[in-house]
């Protein structure tokens, strides 16, 4: 039975940080005007861009790290002869070799120094360009993005997850709703439950969002003989099969995010369990969009990176410049974006991080302007604040 008390304080959780917490997901949607289809995934607990994209071109990269991201001799992918993919993204390479996967090194957000993951991740969602705007500013950008593009049902936006997702924080309507929660009435429990909290306007609204939300058909993802999939990777696949069936339909725009990115300590054991969650994200996106992957564009992304050097423990601490990784059908893949900054002791941030060479923001900012025409005047003013957003990188097919 759903009590008051247990549905308010679900709700109420919505709103809690997870930082780098591992079972924790969430998603979002918008739907938005044209054809072109967008995924941002948010890689919470600052994935490292050093081990996923591996310079193993640059001979520093042996110095810095006894363990990993060595290179193909240690069963990495070669993508071009100087960056090779970990091996447990192998599942990508296919998409590498059609043109629909590649990434930008070196790439961050403004935020410097302090490597809370609280933080940065608060502003990579926000989309802020100091700490002051963090601050001052309470939504994110994808909410403001609904604010500013015209045409949006921004009232068809979700949050979809145990926590909220600061990036579509603001005034445009959103609705919430918990993954492997069960609602099961009927029409007369219904009825009655309507008329209980019809004089309490807190739970007559969140009442009315679950109802709406389980009435739009989520589900979790199945076998062909109705018996649920299971493995690590069940869940991230259900969020991205939903995604597939929402964007398949009026929405143009989603978001969730996949945690258990940070390796302080036997950073091969973790971030391999990370990456078989990314991959199946992506891959089930592919399959389930069919031909709306030609034109989707999926953007994967971490609030910073990790130490150039390795740890004593197998692993690597909070750094500054990260990687981004681009997939989908409308981009032009097969290439490494930006400049990549060297790994040299005199090219290094603060003598231990990547020296991060691009704003991460500008990459979503040329994504929104490409696929939905927006305004660079809005984007670098309101959407993403202080934004310079530069050269076109030309990501997008």
């Amino acid at each position: 039975m759903l009590s008051r008390r247990l549905f308010v304080k679900s709700t109420a959780l919505l709103g809690c940080s997870a930082a780098a917490h591992p079972l924790f997901s969430n998603m979002a949607f918008a739907d938005a005007p044209g054809d072109n289809r967008l995924v941002v995934i948010i890689l919470r607990g600052a994935m490292d861009g050093l081990d996923v994209f591996q310079p193993y071109g640059d001979n520093n990269l042996r110095k810095l790290r006894q363990k990993l991201s060595l290179g193909p001799d240690q069963g990495a992918l070669d993508l071009d002869g100087y960056f090779a993919l970990h091996p447990d993204l192998g599942g990508l390479m296919p998409l590498w070799r059609a043109g629909e996967l590649a990434f930008a090194p070196a790439v961050s957000t403004p935020y410097r120094d302090k490597r809370s993951h609280f933080d940065g991740q608060d502003m990579l969602e926000a989309g802020t360009g100091t700490d002051l705007d963090l601050i001052q500013q309470r939504d994110g950008w994808l909410n403001r993005l609904l604010q500013n593009m015209p045409g949006v049902r921004s009232e068809t936006a979700y949050s979809v997850g145990l926590e909220d997702m600061k990036i579509l924080d603001g005034p445009a309507p959103a609705k919430s709703w918990a993954p492997q929660t069960r609602f099961n009435l009927s029409a007369q429990g219904q009825r009655l439950l309507e008329h209980v909290w019809h004089e309490d306007p807190l739970f007559r609204s969140a009442g009315q969002q679950a109802i709406d939300i389980v009435e739009s058909g989520i589900g979790t993802v199945t076998k062909e003989d109705g018996k649920e999939k299971g493995g690590p990777t069940r869940d991230v696949r259900a969020l991205a099969r939903f995604s597939a069936d929402r964007l398949n339909g009026a929405t143009r725009i989603a978001t969730f995010s996949i945690s258990g990115w940070d390796s302080h300590a036997n950073q091969a054991r973790v971030i391999g369990r990370a990456l078989n969650r990314l991959s199946d994200a992506i891959l089930t996106l592919r399959d389930g969009l069919g031909q709306n992957w030609q034109r989707t564009t999926v953007l994967a992304m971490t609030e910073f990176g990790r130490t150039v050097r390795e740890n004593g423990s197998g692993g690597t601490d909070h750094g500054t410049g990260g990687a981004m990784l681009m997939a989908g059908g409308a981009i032009r893949g097969a290439r490494v974006y930006g400049k990549w900054p060297g790994i040299s002791e005199q090219d290094l941030y603060s003598d231990r991080d990547l020296m991060p060479t691009q704003d991460i923001r500008a990459y979503a900012a040329w994504a929104l302007r490409d696929l939905f025409d927006m305004p660079r005047d809005v984007l670098e003013r309101s959407v993403f604040p202080h934004l310079d957003m530069g050269e076109n990188p030309g990501f997008l097919a």
